[in-house]
């Protein structure tokens, strides 16, 4: 299926981080490249402020007794939201699916994201892809994103983390622009100021779903 998404992605308005909770990059369940992950989000999280370009954070609510279940130590995002970010809680891999994003983004006149987070091949693309489909232009850091080993299956091999993760990336498709590193990431200066559009934004910091 081919997916359309012809808007330049040279600057990008918005930043999505996607699932970086605690249970996914600290203690025994964290990704094989986690420490990689937690320095380029970190990043590219720096730059988007530095540019006051929005930050959506998804949350996932895992089901109960999973490491990321509501409430739970896992559960919690690792970088801590700032004033003005935006934190949309989810129940799918498509951070679209059931949730406020995409009236975030329209309330925001955003037209173009970046994408970083975890799990490469579950929320990062079906989140990404979600993205093309409602018409956003999307930009996917390669060292931004991240997810598990592959097991082993029935006449397969296992395939390592770095190589499903790129899988992840291919299976997207022409449409959406991958750069090598979040240190490639540009932001649109001064996309959206509160102070200019009052009517856009809520008050609050975060929209839960």
């Amino acid at each position: 299926m081919k997916i359309s998404s012809p808007i330049s992605t040279d600057t990008v308005d918005a930043l999505i981080v996607v699932d970086v909770q605690n249970a996914f990059v600290s203690g025994p369940e964290a990704v094989p490249e986690h420490k990689q992950l937690i320095s380029m989000v970190g990043y590219v999280l720096s730059q988007a402020r530095s540019a006051n370009a929005p930050v959506i954070f998804l949350q996932n609510d895992g089901p109960a007794g999973a490491v990321d279940e509501p409430y739970q130590p896992g559960w919690a995002l690792l970088f801590p939201p700032q004033p003005g970010d935006k934190i949309v809680r989810k129940k799918n891999d498509n951070g679209f699916d059931g949730t406020s994003l995409h009236a975030i983004l329209t309330g925001l006149d955003i037209r173009t994201v970046a994408i970083c987070g975890l799990l490469s091949e579950m929320c990062v693309a079906a989140t990404a892809r979600a993205a093309m489909e409602h018409g956003y232009g999307v930009l996917l850091p390669h060292d931004a994103h991240a997810t598990y080993d592959v097991p082993a299956g029935p006449g397969s091999e296992g395939v390592p983390a770095a190589m499903a993760a790129r899988a992840a990336e291919w299976s997207l498709g022409d449409e959406i622009k991958i750069c090598a590193s979040a240190h490639e990431v540009q932001f649109a200066a001064s996309h959206f100021e509160s102070e200019q559009n009052p009517s856009k934004v809520s008050e609050n910091s975060t929209w839960d779903s």
